[in-house]
């Protein structure tokens, strides 16, 4: 109860006090939310794409990966491939930098055998690979 009356004294606003008392001021805060949260989503999409390539310098191997805990790779290496295409797919609908992506590649491409990679190359370009990307 003391704490409630030391929020209130202070002048936080009460559990009973609207939020938005007009429906115009709420409409105009939500519109410049959206633009502050788009905003911030652009600096977060160059900030991972700064972290990405500090990363990718550091690369040696892929590392270990808690989906796959068995030694078989196969399915590490094809799920690194569908994630590789989906994250191009995505980022570059969106407009945004597609460097995030590469990560993804550097994996598989340290996990699939070339010839895998070529067929599933050749299949995604004639329409006819299995994955959904």
């Amino acid at each position: 109860m003391t704490e409630t009356l030391n929020l209130l004294q202070s002048g936080a606003r009460s559990l009973y006090t609207p939020l938005y008392p007009c429906m115009p001021c709420a409409a105009r805060r939500f519109l410049s939310k959206d633009a502050v949260l788009f905003a911030a989503l652009k600096r977060l999409s160059n900030k991972m794409s700064d972290m990405m390539e500090a990363k990718m310098q550091n690369y040696r191997t892929a590392p270990f990966d808690a989906r796959f805990p068995n030694t078989n790779q196969t399915r590490n290496c094809y799920q690194n491939y569908l994630d590789y295409h989906r994250c191009n797919k995505a980022l570059s609908a969106q407009g945004l930098d597609v460097t995030p992506c590469d990560w993804y590649q550097k994996v598989f491409k340290s996990l699939c055998p070339v010839a895998w990679v070529e067929k599933w190359n050749d299949q995604v370009e004639n329409g006819s690979f299995a994955g959904k990307i």
